[in-house]
């Protein structure tokens, strides 16, 4: 459940803003069929940011609805507040998601005691296997090796997504981790095969959102420790790993998204805003590039 491709779903919207229940189940009918691992629903390319709290749930219970025990579900449960972090991880308990993906606080940049007392008390409140999540470039907060080897000692956390994008990361890490279950993901497409061959088990992927199969495919190639292979074919989808990024996350992907038929609408929720025009050409080169246009 926690290793190979697993997708960061996007949520789709309809022109309104309103979750799109028939976009969202034919997402999740194509990363069954793709094979993907696992998705994670509402996480940062999800839009948690712009969801409340009862609809963040509801996509989440959507998701797992949807997917109807095809394909393993983690909810992103992440918030700057830690009782608001455990109050919306609660809110899972016994409703079928295999794990909750929580980022580290954003605005307010805790020391790294801070996060740990954080996820120490998130973990704690909870049954569910934790995902931790550090993406410094989202947050402005970098929740550090060391902190991530003490946190690693707590029976239900079991994995981290690491999304530096700074390899040596994966060294460091493993070095300080007694566990050797533990799991080190990636959060990073650009960088994700590099992070594998070190060692990685998987990535929590944007890309996957709209080359499915491409990159289960790719993490498979890792994990039999066929690298020539794997970077063929990474080279291959590396304009889509570097041009969805062309603007926030997940703007270019749910245009992407559109593009290709998987969603009805490419909307966003306010303060994000659609592609631009000077972006557009740069994203559809990029599907070109990767074969999926």
């Amino acid at each position: 459940m926690f290793t190979g491709s697993i997708v960061a779903l996007v949520t789709p919207m309809d022109d309104k803003g309103a979750v799109c229940r028939a976009s969202l189940k034919k997402l999740i009918d194509y990363h069954v069929s793709s094979g993907t691992a696992a998705i994670v629903s509402v996480g940062t390319t999800g839009e948690s940011a712009t969801l409340n709290h009862d609809e963040h749930a509801d996509v989440v219970l959507q998701t797992l609805e949807l997917a109807d025990g095809r394909i393993p579900v983690i909810a992103g449960t992440g918030a700057n507040a830690t009782a608001e972090a455990i109050a919306l991880t609660q809110r899972f308990e016994n409703s079928g998601v295999v794990g909750c993906l929580t980022v580290t606080p954003y605005y307010n940049r805790p020391t790294q005691e801070g996060l740990y007392q954080h996820f120490k008390a998130i973990a704690e409140s909870t049954a569910l296997p934790q995902i931790l999540y550090n993406v410094p470039s989202r947050t402005g907060c970098d929740m550090l090796p060391a902190t991530i080897a003490r946190l690693a000692k707590i029976k239900n956390i079991v994995a981290c997504k690491e999304a530096t994008g700074n390899l040596s990361r994966v060294s460091q890490i493993q070095v300080l981790v007694d566990d050797e279950d533990f799991i080190l993901l990636s959060g990073d497409d650009f960088s994700g095969l590099d992070f594998m061959q070190l060692g990685g088990k998987g990535v929590i992927s944007v890309t996957a959102n709209i080359a499915a199969a491409e990159m289960v495919e790719l993490c498979r190639l890792a994990a039999e420790g066929k690298f020539a292979e794997a970077r063929r074919l990474n080279q291959r989808l590396m304009p889509l790993h570097q041009h969805l990024f062309v603007e926030a996350n997940p703007i270019p992907v749910k245009w992407a998204c559109k593009a290709l038929g998987l969603i009805a609408t490419d909307t966003v929720r306010l303060p994000m805003t659609p592609l631009t025009d000077a972006a557009r050409p740069i994203v559809e080169d990029a599907l070109i590039k990767a074969g999926l246009l």
